[in-house]
């Protein structure tokens, strides 16, 4: 039999193969995440730090009890673009306070990569967010939690709207998006259109006056299309806020946490 020679191209060629193979890849920046992680465990002061699992590997999460003697549920909560769960805006008084409303919090670490990368940047990281949110799901089912609300923050929330488009766990019981944009980059960011889709859960829209212009320009198409569809579906402008609710904080968790109390109004049950 001849022997076949191998020339060094197709010697790397078979070594990446076998390296694909063998690892998966993974888009979202793990060196980043760890170095957040690090950060955020040491200087915690509420609620704590708990690793989740999913079929990529481990990432953070930050869990917060209710803090009222009676518990109505469970808020995971989604940041936006390049941050962590415990980032100051909007994510830091979600989770901090919505404890004292009734809502116990898990706030997770999303898919992030580099500090300049642009939403066009995150398209590929767009499959690694759902594993996450089930896992999410999952890990407070098996502490029994129940009335789990999904809260989402920017990216968090083109994450979000995707999710709930798409094959959500059955265990959620509403959808809150905060800041929630509009591009042509990609189909699934067509949220005029996405938002209409959730149809089986209530929904709240939720954006300041002076949000970015890619979230107010389709504010209106998306309210038309999805109370079309969705009687449960709720939108709020909160006035003289920004994309972050800067100095808005306090008016963001009360919005959410009175809205949550009416669409989500049942005890606590398995």
């Amino acid at each position: 039999m001849p022997t076949i020679r191998k020339s060094p191209s197709y010697m790397i060629y078979l070594t990446f193969l076998l390296i694909s193979w063998t690892f998966p890849v993974i888009a979202s920046d793990t060196a980043k995440e760890k170095r957040w992680q690090e950060q955020i465990v040491d200087s915690l002061m509420v609620g704590e730090a708990i690793t989740l699992k999913d079929k990529n590997g481990e990432f953070l999460g930050l869990y917060a009890d209710a803090s009222t003697p009676k518990v109505k549920g469970v808020a995971i909560i989604l940041h936006g673009i390049g941050v962590h769960p415990n980032w100051p805006d909007v994510i830091f008084p979600l989770r901090t306070e919505l404890p004292d409303k009734g809502w116990a919090t898990l706030s997770i670490q999303m898919p992030i990569l580099r500090n300049e990368a642009t939403l066009k940047d995150y398209i590929p990281l767009l499959e690694e967010s759902a594993p996450r949110i089930n896992a999410a799901v999952n890990y407070l089912k098996s502490k029994n939690a129940r009335n789990i609300v999904l809260i989402t923050h920017s990216l968090g929330a083109y994450m979000g709207t995707i999710y709930m488009t798409g094959q959500p766990h059955p265990a959620l019981r509403a959808f809150v998006a905060i800041g929630l944009g509009q591009s042509d980059l990609d189909p699934r960011f067509n949220n005029k259109k996405n938002m209409a889709k959730i149809t089986t859960v209530p929904v709240l829209d939720i954006f300041g006056s002076q949000d970015l212009d890619s979230v107010l320009k389709y504010a209106k198409q998306r309210k038309t299309n999805s109370q079309r569809n969705n009687k449960k579906y709720s939108q709020k402008e909160i006035t003289g806020a920004n994309h972050f609710f800067v100095g808005m904080s306090d008016t963001l968790v009360k919005t959410i946490s009175s809205w949550l109390t009416i669409n989500v109004p049942e005890p606590a049950t398995k």
